[in-house]
């Protein structure tokens, strides 16, 4: 993992899979020339003490957060195949509704950091859900081609039909490794009411 190019990141957003208690990442390389950069750009640009080659930011990990993180990685492997038990049970329970579920390949294992659905009522759902006191969320309702940051790339509304579709359709529902199937039942449920 993180080794496929020539840079691998990692978020260890709370609530990613390997979570910190704060904010949180880190980026993997094996070039040397890439790994001397991305040490001064971290910390203010610096290579020494005083001295400032880059204009850089203030990226490191600090130590609390790396202790943390020590601890919980050794508890990653199960948290995932638990996350994998919890969508078994949503595929299973979802299978005849008219909602389209995540894909898993057969040549990798999902880790499940969310577990996203297609609906084409995706509000019906969304408000059902909230009705129940059940979190849902809607990932990315702007496509990135039409976000204002990238308004000078000159892209339309109907260039990306795909992701404009998605972007209208998909929504994350609970997912954490301690989910009970009483606590699936009770979302798949609504979710089909909804629908």
């Amino acid at each position: 993992s993180g080794s496929i190019g020539d840079i691998g990141c990692f978020s260890f957003y709370p609530s990613k899979n390997l979570g910190g208690m704060g904010d949180g990442g880190m980026i993997s390389t094996c070039d040397p020339k890439i790994y001397a950069r991305l040490l001064k750009l971290r910390d203010y640009g610096r290579v020494s003490r005083y001295e400032h080659h880059v204009i850089g930011y203030n990226s490191r990990l600090d130590t609390l957060q790396a202790a943390i993180l020590r601890l919980k990685l050794k508890k990653l492997n199960r948290w995932n195949e638990m996350r994998r038990e919890a969508a078994g049970i949503y595929n299973r329970l979802l299978r005849d509704a008219k909602v389209i579920t995540p894909y898993a390949s057969f040549k990798a294992e999902h880790v499940y950091h969310v577990y996203a659905i297609r609906a084409k009522k995706r509000m019906n759902v969304y408000n059902k859900l909230s009705e129940k006191g059940i979190t849902a969320i809607i990932h990315y309702p702007i496509p990135l081609h039409l976000q204002k940051v990238y308004k000078g790339l000159g892209y339309r509304k109907g260039d990306f039909p795909v992701a404009e579709k998605v972007s209208q359709e998909i929504i994350s529902l609970p997912m954490y490794p301690h989910l009970k199937e009483r606590q699936i039942r009770l979302v798949t449920d609504t979710v089909k009411e909804a629908i």
